[in-house]
């Protein structure tokens, strides 16, 4: 594998990160506001349902770079290092002006993670979904 690709694969969810960060230090509208009010907050609260879980594939995508190999454990450790951010990008929503925290927001970050922790897990260490099994081991 190329190492400048390797390389941007480790960067990656540090990249992210910071996106999320940034993001969620500005208004819910500052980059898009929809004419339809209700369309609007439908698909910025569905983005929840993605955001993480965009996360915790980023961060399997870093480790599965790593010659020591990519274990259960490290693969829970991942989904939940993406839960705990988005605890974190909750906690510091709550502090920034127009910008709202609930739990419900949380709740949609996790089943996110849950459903590619899922598919990954499946892939990897159970036999299933071969086809992405194949591209993951690539790696």
């Amino acid at each position: 594998m190329n190492i400048l690709f390797k390389w941007g694969l480790r960067v990656m969810p540090l990249v992210y990160m910071a996106i999320i960060w940034i993001q969620s230090s500005l208004p819910s509208d500052h980059f898009v506001e929809l004419p339809d009010a209700s369309l609007d907050t439908t698909i910025k609260e569905s983005l929840h349902l993605i955001e993480f879980a965009i996360l915790y594939v980023l961060l399997v995508l870093a480790f599965l770079t790593r010659s020591r190999g990519f274990t259960p454990i490290l693969n829970v450790a991942c989904a939940i290092f993406a839960a705990l951010y988005g605890i974190s990008d909750e906690i510091h929503q709550s502090f920034v002006p127009y910008r709202s925290s609930s739990l419900f927001d949380f709740v949609k970050d996790i089943i996110g993670i849950s459903v590619c922790f899922y598919f990954i897990r499946g892939a990897l260490f159970r036999g299933r979904f071969l086809w992405l099994g194949k591209i993951l081991k690539r790696l």
